[in-house]
């Protein structure tokens, strides 16, 4: 690493002061008019002005603007553009208010009032008010609704406005997590339009107005002159594009096309971050890839297949190979170290073709052949891994049969429908927010397709439960449930890499979610 490089690290680092960065440059030998420049870009003041233009190597052209129907991180970012919540996660992971100005809980944790900001409009200049947030809650929670939220909201049983600028919501039973909930990137909220919500127009509160929007191409927004948050949206404008091939979203950035991309090549990440004008920026969260077997469908109905196939994969080769030591081993549930309930005792599943044979002859399924569907769009070196499984797996006498899906349209005609393939999870900030998306027995994304009646009767206790120690046990347990019952493999979690040009300016990135937590655009500016 050379001295610019270090001082690039060192300027990233969590806590630094420009006192301390300008120390450490004087040390290394570099001018006091070199070490002002680069402390004065390190660490300038937000400014605003500029096209921020960022390449994802997501989007759909069956994506809606509708945030029941967000499933791939382009929307995410689309959304959080232009759109608020009650709640937020900031850049420490800390929960805080957003179009909410705060919130007063019961004793039992079941009702909460959330006090809204006063005087906050949407784009179409309507004032945000309390029958707003009920509509745009309630638009998740009906009889037909297909949305990934509506699960999260089943515990509620009573909603109302209190005044124009309170809500009272009212759940089943305790829940401690409850605000983190409303943080989620499908819960926006929006203006009212007649007895539902207006979704179609793209308004919200955010820091941006949308302009234009091609599903899975282009979207376009100028920057919302009354945006409520002070200190954030600092771009004049922000372009969103689709470049679902890494080759062609690392040349974007580096011809300089684009400002930012996301899910960098690790196999040319270390070539890229020597290029000038190029950073690397990496943070940990919960994020990890999976390949999920539908429970439901034969073979994967039988534990022990699923067991074998488990057992059929080397980790440690798949996270050196396709993350190239970018993230940690997972151990066939979704919960991440950076957890509170993180079960750190419980023993690592490892690459053992012979307890693979055991269980196949067990399901009466030796010589066992699958299809396993896998695309880039899954995760970045999903079709790389799968290869890599099916090499391990046929030390095991198991014939895993590749199959490579298209980019476009793998989340609509693949993920949920395909009996086996491989699939990405951001992950969720609570436990009980991510068994809730994707293991609960009626979980919309429960992509398993698996029902366990252990599972679900701790899911629901551990949740109302107050006491520390008694939560934690049964969260353990039940991540050790997943492990040796639940539909999905998985092998790795992931860390967030993504190229910036040397042009952006941030503060601390956050971790809860890619592209500091989906807020690039209103966090982030051109130093």
């Amino acid at each position: 690493m050379n001295i610019e490089q270090e001082l690039k690290a060192l300027a990233s680092q969590k806590g630094i002061t420009r006192r301390g960065f300008m120390e450490r440059a004087l040390a290394l030998g570099v001018t006091t008019a070199l070490a002002t420049t680069l402390a004065d870009r390190a660490f300038a003041a937000p400014k605003r002005g500029g096209r921020f233009r960022c390449g994802l190597g997501h989007g759909s052209t069956t994506d809606s603007l509708d945030p029941a129907t967000f499933e791939n991180l382009y929307m995410q970012v689309v959304g959080s553009a232009a759109r608020s919540n009650l709640m937020e996660v900031g850049q420490n992971g800390d929960l805080l208010p957003e179009l909410a100005e705060g919130f007063d809980v019961s004793d039992d944790a079941r009702t909460w009032k959330f006090n809204l900001r006063r005087g906050v409009e949407f784009h179409n200049g309507k004032t945000v008010d309390a029958n707003d947030v009920v509509a745009s809650i309630n638009h998740h929670r009906g009889e037909d609704s297909k949305s990934a939220a509506k699960s999260l909201l089943d515990a509620i049983v009573d909603m109302k406005a209190d005044g124009k600028d309170a809500v009272t919501i009212t759940l089943k039973e305790g829940n401690a997590d409850f605000p983190f909930l409303l943080s989620d990137y499908h819960l926006a909220i929006l203006p009212t339009s007649g007895d539902t919500v207006d979704w179609k127009s793209g308004a919200g509160t955010g820091a941006y107005v949308l302009e234009s929007y091609e599903p899975g191409v282009r979207t376009t927004f100028k920057r919302n002159p009354n945006y409520f948050k002070t200190g954030f949206g600092h771009f004049d404008e922000v372009e969103l594009i689709t470049i679902a091939d890494v080759a062609a979203r690392t040349n974007a950035l580096t011809t300089g096309e684009i400002d930012a991309m996301d899910r960098v090549d690790l196999k040319t990440a270390h070539l890229l971050k020597r290029r000038k004008g190029i950073k690397i920026v990496e943070t940990s969260g919960t994020q990890h890839y999976t390949f999920t077997m539908r429970t439901d469908t034969p073979p994967f109905d039988n534990n022990d297949v699923r067991l074998a196939l488990k057992h059929a994969i080397d980790r440690e080769a798949v996270l050196k190979t396709i993350l190239r030591g970018h993230g940690v081993l997972g151990n066939d549930h979704p919960i991440g170290q950076s957890n509170r309930y993180h079960a750190g005792n419980l023993p690592q599943r490892a690459y053992d073709p012979d307890k693979a044979k055991h269980h196949l002859k067990k399901a009466g399924a030796e010589g066992l052949s699958v299809d396993l569907s896998a695309a880039d769009a899954a995760f970045a070196g999903a079709v790389d891994a799968a290869v890599l499984y099916k090499e391990h797996a046929a030390k095991a006498g198991i014939n895993i049969n590749v199959v490579r899906e298209p980019d476009d349209g793998y989340w609509a005609n693949v993920w949920m429908k395909k009996p086996y393939c491989a699939v990405y999870w951001g992950g969720r900030p609570t436990e009980d927010w991510m068994f809730s998306t994707a293991y609960s027995a009626d979980a919309n994304w429960n992509d398993s397709f698996w029902k366990h009646d252990r599972f679900n009767e701790l899911l629901l206790t551990a949740r109302a439960e107050l006491d520390e120690t008694k939560r934690r046990g049964m969260y353990e347990e039940m991540q050790a449930i997943v492990r040796d019952d639940g539909g999905v493999l998985v092998p790795m979690f992931a860390n967030y890499v993504m190229g910036l040009s040397d042009k952006i300016g941030h503060g601390q990135m956050a971790a809860n979610w890619s592209m500091d937590g989906f807020k690039c655009t209103e966090r982030w500016w051109f130093v």
